[in-house]
């Protein structure tokens, strides 16, 4: 499926979550790519609209391959298999995970400001995001989300892999 532009994308997600418009939805964005996606589908749930910040850990000398991610809350996915095969070290986790913390809270200021987390509790939450690679981003935002008190976790994103 074809998209025209993040906010086409965002709309033709809404379409498919109609449905959950009942339930009172919270709708989460990633920061970048995922915010004018979420911005949309919130727009046409009629939801609140937040962002929840994670950050991908990369593997060292190849930071595009993600390891694991983390997420505010102290949520951290990691991949086993990844780590192994990429001979990533406990040292090498723990630096780059210490780096990626002080970008998380930097980044959790720049997008959030001083206004409070909308609260999850009790609620249904939509996470939107505008793709998926190897998915770690989107399962700590998920946890994120779980751990906030979340009901019910939905990820909603336009382009993934088979």
């Amino acid at each position: 499926m074809q998209f025209a532009d993040r906010p086409d994308a965002g709309r033709r997600l809404a379409e498919a979550l109609r449905p959950l418009a009942q339930s009172d939805p919270v709708v989460l964005g990633l920061p970048r790519g995922g915010v004018p996606v979420a911005f949309r589908v919130a727009q046409e749930l009629g939801a609140p609209l937040d962002v929840i910040v994670v950050r991908k850990l990369g593997v060292p000398r190849h930071p595009e391959l993600g390891f694991g991610a983390i997420g505010e809350g102290g949520v951290r996915i990691i991949s086993d298999d990844i780590v192994r095969r990429a001979g990533v070290s406990d040292s090498d986790i723990a630096a780059v995970q210490e780096a990626e913390e002080a970008e998380l809270r930097r980044r959790a200021r720049e997008f959030r400001g001083d206004r409070p987390r909308v609260p999850l509790d009790g609620r249904t939450v939509v996470v939107v995001d505008d793709g998926i690679a190897t998915g770690a981003t989107a399962l700590a935002a998920c946890a994120v989300a779980r751990a906030q008190g979340a009901a019910h976790v939905v990820l909603a994103v336009p382009v993934a892999p088979p």
